[in-house]
């Protein structure tokens, strides 16, 4: 690591990157941090939608204004159609593609984008780092270099590795929350507002500060408990599970580890919750909120009143399906699902396999996760979910 990146580098990096994930707006600047880390001259994050060509989340720093809306407006067909044909042949989505070896000299010749939108700006070679993939979007970053900083070298791709697995967390947890700017309200005001849990905690798991909603389900002691006021899961083994990730937070936040996955709180007899643990050690903007806290843990407990029904308009659900979706949801089997609606479990398995179509995923988990992501965090009456802003999935292409 420190032969390409110091310690000290990486970790401010890092939690520059954390802190947009309680305030989009500074991904501007932290993406111009970003390529100034890996010497390129532009950088962008991109949410791509693939059904319809275009640009859901388009984040840049260093492109020329008239260029990006450029690349915007004609060439995300192009960028689309070349990565995802890449991305379907590569076993994880922790490859990256860089154009100069991705790429024949005959293909980036007749590119239509590389001579209007990468050659104006003198862009040499790009590489791009997937922070998902499904068959609906996807979600890069792209980072160009010109002529003076050459092409990209086995030093940008090794950062590269070392921020992924932050710079996809922070889009998880960006995305459950959906905090415009939590620094322009006082703390407790503005974790109040939030639908999902919230818990701030220092490295023995003290519970320094937990929101409305995770008192709420601390009085109910589950999915979370408070136990003489140390954090605690709804079973050992994710209680076990949860202080290994406050722990690490507290003391290797550069490090990609077991902090970078959800956590599940409950068992399978139980429904689904799962926590998000987000340093905050380091970091501008969270060192601010409350000093002595490690540890924020963002508890995501489904809601079929909202997630389901976002998630049924944004992926052409039918009536049945919505049916099984909010009864699975609500921690039932499949079979019991079928007894419940007096139909065949073949049936009910039928219409699963729909939505895991529809939605793009594999398994009842990562559905959960999906609705748990489409979830409203801030209270207040539902919003149009559009496609202003997107749940699990993507960003760009070619970048």
């Amino acid at each position: 690591m420190g032969e390409v990146l110091s310690q000290r580098r990486l970790s401010e990096l890092i939690g520059a990157i954390y802190d947009c994930a309680l305030d989009p707006g500074r991904w501007e600047p932290t993406l111009a941090e970003v390529a100034d880390t890996f010497d390129c001259a532009v950088v962008s994050l991109t949410l791509n939608d693939l059904r319809q060509n275009r640009f859901l989340i388009n984040k840049a720093a260093g492109w020329q204004p008239e260029l990006l809306q450029l690349k915007s407006e004609r060439h995300v067909g192009e960028i689309n159609a070349r990565l995802t044909e890449w991305l379907t042949l590569q076993s994880s989505i922790d490859e990256m593609f860089v154009t100069s070896v991705h790429l024949s000299p005959e293909d980036i010749r007749t590119s239509a984008y590389a001579e209007e939108c990468l050659k104006p700006q003198g862009i040499v070679d790009i590489m791009h780092m997937f922070l998902m993939h499904t068959h609906r979007q996807f979600a890069e970053i792209g980072l160009g270099r010109d002529a003076s900083q050459g092409v990209i070298t086995e030093r940008e791709i090794e950062i590269g590795r070392l921020l992924l697995p932050h710079l996809r967390k922070a889009l998880t947890i960006s995305d459950i929350l959906d905090v415009r700017s939590i620094e322009r309200a006082h703390m407790a005001e503005a974790l109040d507002a939030l639908r999902c849990a919230v818990v701030l905690t220092d490295a023995r798991c003290e519970i320094l500060h937990a929101n409305r909603s995770a008192e709420r389900l601390m009085t109910r002691g589950s999915p979370i408990r408070s136990v003489r006021r140390v954090l605690a899961a709804g079973t050992s083994s994710a209680s076990r599970d949860l202080r290994k990730a406050i722990l690490t937070a507290a003391r290797h936040e550069a490090q990609p580890d077991a902090t970078s996955a959800a956590i599940r709180l409950t068992d399978a007899e139980q429904p689904p919750a799962y926590a998000h643990v987000l340093p905050m050690a380091t970091g501008d903007l969270r060192t601010r909120l409350q000093p002595n806290a490690v540890a924020a843990i963002f508890i995501g407990v489904p809601d079929e009143h909202n997630g389901i029904g976002l998630l049924a308009r944004a992926f052409s659900l039918t009536a049945a399906e919505i049916r099984v979706m909010e009864s699975l949801m609500a921690g039932h089997t499949l079979a019991e699902t079928a007894r419940h609606f007096g139909i065949a479990r073949s049936t009910a398995k039928t219409h699963l396999d729909h939505i895991f179509a529809k939605t793009g995923v594999s398994r009842q988990t990562e559905l959960v996760r999906l609705t748990m992501q489409l979830t409203q965090p801030v209270q207040g009456p539902p919003r149009d979910f559009g496609y202003s802003r997107t749940g699990p999935g993507g960003i760009n292409s070619f970048s």
